[in-house]
């Protein structure tokens, strides 16, 4: 399990490797990741895209997915691409597109459609205390739980 999303943010179940995951036929929020430097850093994640769907297994997952070659070009192959989900308990559509905006916003991921969200949030003043979030790409640590 990991957190996506600002302050205590939201239970997202995963990551998992996307080739080998079996989407189910749930309604969720997923949020596609990636890692940069697996060998030197490999519990550092990017996020690439945040979408919602009624059916995850009728939204074209894993690799059938209208934006799913933009996932591979930017992670370099499909085998370096995880997915994580979130089934909003007793949420509506409603809720689901809320927290993709919401993520949308927070981390900018390459391959997510901008919507007029993106562009208010992108000429925000920026902390120079926090140089990276002047960055593209918002970067998260997966924390292992202790043994």
């Amino acid at each position: 399990m990991i957190r996506l999303g600002s302050l205590a943010g939201y239970p997202f179940e995963g990551p998992r490797v996307l080739g080998g995951w079996t989407p189910p036929t749930n309604a969720a929020v997923f949020a596609i990741l990636y890692r940069a430097d697996p060998d030197r850093k490999p519990y550092d994640y990017a996020v690439l895209d945040v979408d919602h769907a009624d059916n995850l297994a009728a939204a074209g997952l894993p690799f059938g997915h209208p934006r799913a070659k933009c996932w591979e070009r930017r992670a370099g192959n499909k085998w370096n691409l995880h997915i994580c989900t979130y089934e909003v308990p007793g949420g509506l559509r409603s809720h689901r597109e809320q927290i993709v905006q919401e993520l949308v916003a927070v981390y900018r991921p390459g391959c997510a459609p901008c919507t007029w969200r993106c562009a208010a949030y992108s000429t925000m003043p920026r902390d120079p205390a926090r140089s990276w979030a002047s960055s593209s790409r918002r970067w998260f640590r997966v924390l292992t739980p202790s043994a």
